[in-house]
């Protein structure tokens, strides 16, 4: 790949990661209504497993408009990790400044009202897990909001590259049985 060619290839993906991150961060958003709405939590969920989709339509437009259809299956890899690290370093950033200045402690609480309900209760003593249970709890109430943002970021970075080689193919085998077609 030449210098030309990673410059456009870190300049859409830019784009679509931060295009990627909007829908993270709505997914969160819905998340965090959830918590007291069930149908947010749905359509948190929803978004959340719409994302490789999204990461791969994005792949689709870069390879048809910025390549004319041509991409190696390593440029498209390294397309959606990029794509994903760039959307991650805007979604951390935003998590960060979420549990920073405006959670208050409120999705520690939410998460621990839930497991204090008595169906959780019996159902988590039934599979012997109280101890790990209440430390995990424990926790996530004393997690400062940049170790949060820093795993989520880790997290969104491990997961584009592990999504990024099957969708990858996908798209490789879509483009190629469309120039078939013509």
């Amino acid at each position: 790949m030449t210098a030309p060619e990673y410059k456009q290839l870190k300049a859409f993906a830019r784009v679509d990661g931060a295009l990627l991150a909007v829908l993270m961060i709505s997914s969160f958003a819905c998340y965090v209504i959830g918590l007291t709405s069930q149908i947010y939590g749905i359509l948190s969920l929803v978004s959340m497993v719409l994302m490789p989709f999204f990461a791969g339509q994005r792949l689709k437009r870069f390879c048809v408009t910025g390549l004319d259809g041509n991409i190696s299956y390593m440029r498209g890899w390294a397309y959606i990790c990029l794509m994903f690290f760039y959307g991650g370093l805007i979604f951390a950033l935003v998590q960060y400044l979420y549990f920073a200045y405006m959670d208050h402690g409120y999705v520690a609480m939410m998460i621990g009202d839930m497991l204090s309900a008595p169906e959780y209760v019996e159902a988590i003593k039934q599979a012997g897990m109280t101890d790990y249970v209440s430390e995990s709890l424990h926790m996530i109430q004393t997690m400062r909001p940049i170790d949060i943002a820093l795993n989520v970021l880790t997290m969104v970075i491990m997961v584009g590259i592990v999504l990024g080689l099957p969708i990858t193919v996908v798209m490789k085998l879509t483009l190629v049985q469309k120039k078939e077609k013509k």
